[in-house]
């Protein structure tokens, strides 16, 4: 928790400081940086959805390996 609370000041302090921007895109900047690495995470989950249905061989492979996993680890 510290640690995830250290990067965001840290996050803030380089936008704030470390761009050469207004100071209004600079304080946007810094509040919105952490949005980033969610949007990544996101598109990848949406593609991976996607995929399960655009690619059906692919789907099946991971249905299969979600079936067994499951048969496994229950």
């Amino acid at each position: 928790m510290v640690a995830g609370v250290a990067l965001y000041i840290g996050g803030v302090v380089v936008g704030l400081f470390g761009i050469d921007a207004r100071p209004v895109e600079r304080m946007t900047l810094a509040l919105l940086w952490p949005l980033g690495p969610l949007a990544f995470v996101a598109t990848v989950t949406l593609l991976l959805a996607v995929s399960l249905v655009a690619f059906p061989l692919f789907g099946l492979a991971v249905a299969a390996v979600g079936a067994a996993a499951w048969w496994f680890l229950r």
